[in-house]
């Protein structure tokens, strides 16, 4: 009974993908594991190794590292951390060489995931990149190396891959994940009530980032705005949802700060907080189109060092740095930058979302329309249709032991 038992479980063992991922970030922490909440699915003993957030381990992922150790952007603020995420980069390879996974799948972070994918490749693992890097917008010498360290690449904007295969590129349009997570009506009177939140209050939400660089950046400017919008609109009420890493030190930062008493830190929760509130100041990155999908007015804010925004306005190929801009190819909410994001200027386009004249009702109904159009351009059963990309690179695999 017992060398059955074992002789099943082999046989379990070689119908079933090793899969290694690697997310850099609270985004990608999320992304990744709603691909492997639906890959189980097809796939319920899958093994998951790599490196993880809270939400990938919750599905099942080993981390061998944790996310927060990717989890930094801009040139300078990279180089600080150079040597140890280089580090990170050389041992996971090595070790991944050794035990070799049937594929590898890099959840965004393309810094980190193409040179490691290019290795990976080489040596025979089958590797896939789920979001491709936005060649479309900056850094269009990206897609050399993408074309040598990717076997397939899982869109999330439809008109990707049509522009990959100009480059040889094997791709395919899977929708956005949270497009399917999001309702497409959110309940903002649930999640008011679940936050306890007075239904009929006037609430701004605050999104600084999920790194730590954007939060030494941004959650200073984000409480001074708050602070003159509380000034000139008494009664606001404002949440700010804290990436759970990062939580401990965000509260620690706003009870020192004027606003102590006036802003409630969530641990987690942005989509509770987007779904609750009438509009959001939300630092450029996935989180803007998370408020797009939850269809809220928002303000999108960016500060770094000096010379990262320098090299980075360089490498810029479009006006817009929001995805909602860049997916309407319009500003169709405003964009403070660098010197632009100053606490005046912040509070005055989050506040003007709030007016309550005509104009400005006429304008948030524009944005809900155009914002759910672009819900339900990127709704698709990502899960399956990334599955069926996967699986004949894996069946590739397994006919090559």
């Amino acid at each position: 009974m017992e060398a059955k038992s074992q002789r099943l479980a082999g046989e379990a063992a070689t119908l079933t993908p090793r899969l290694a991922l690697v997310a850099g970030e609270a985004s990608g922490d999320v992304l990744a594991a709603e691909l492997l909440k639906g890959l189980r699915q097809r796939w319920p003993h899958l093994q998951a190794v790599g490196i993880a957030g809270a939400a990938m381990q919750a599905q099942g992922c080993a981390a061998w590292w944790p996310s927060e150790k990717l989890a930094v952007r801009g040139y300078v603020e990279v180089l600080r951390h150079y040597r140890e995420i280089v580090g990170i980069r050389r041992a996971l390879r090595d070790r991944l060489l050794r035990e070799p996974p049937d594929v590898f799948i890099g959840v965004d972070a393309p810094d980190f995931n193409l040179a490691l994918q290019a290795d990976l490749r080489a040596a025979g693992v089958a590797t896939v990149q789920f979001v491709a890097p936005a060649i479309w917008a900056w850094r269009p010498e990206r897609v050399a190396l993408m074309r040598r360290a990717c076997d397939h690449v899982l869109c999330v904007f439809p008109f990707e891959p049509a522009l990959l295969a100009e480059h040889g590129i094997a791709a395919t349009f899977v929708g956005h994940p949270l497009a399917s997570v999001i309702p497409r009506e959110p309940d903002q009177a649930a999640a008011r009530t679940a936050l306890g939140l007075a239904g009929d209050a006037a609430v701004v939400a605050l999104l600084p980032g999920s790194r730590r660089a954007e939060i030494d950046h941004l959650l200073g400017r984000f409480l001074a705005a708050a602070r003159l919008m509380q000034r000139q609109r008494p009664g606001l009420t404002f949440v700010l949802p804290a990436a759970p890493a990062l939580y401990d030190d965000i509260r620690a930062r706003v009870m020192r700060s004027p606003m102590a008493d006036d802003v409630q830190v969530l641990r987690g929760q942005s989509h509770a907080a987007l779904a609750a509130c009438d509009v959001a100041l939300v630092a450029s990155g996935t989180a803007t189109l998370e408020a797009a999908l939850f269809q809220r007015p928002m303000v999108i804010a960016y500060h770094m060092h000096p010379l990262s925004w320098w090299l980075t306005r360089r490498q810029m190929r479009q006006p817009w740095v929001g995805l909602p801009n860049i997916l309407a190819r319009a500003f169709v909410v405003p964009e403070l930058l660098q010197e632009q994001a100053t606490p005046a200027a912040l509070a005055r386009e989050t506040l003007a979302w709030l007016d309550d004249g005509e104009s400005a009702r006429q304008r948030r109904a524009a944005l809900q329309v155009r914002f759910a159009a672009l819900h339900e351009s990127l709704r698709r059963d990502t899960v399956a249709l990334a599955t069926q990309a996967i699986e004949p690179l894996w069946q590739r695999r397994r006919g090559m032991r």
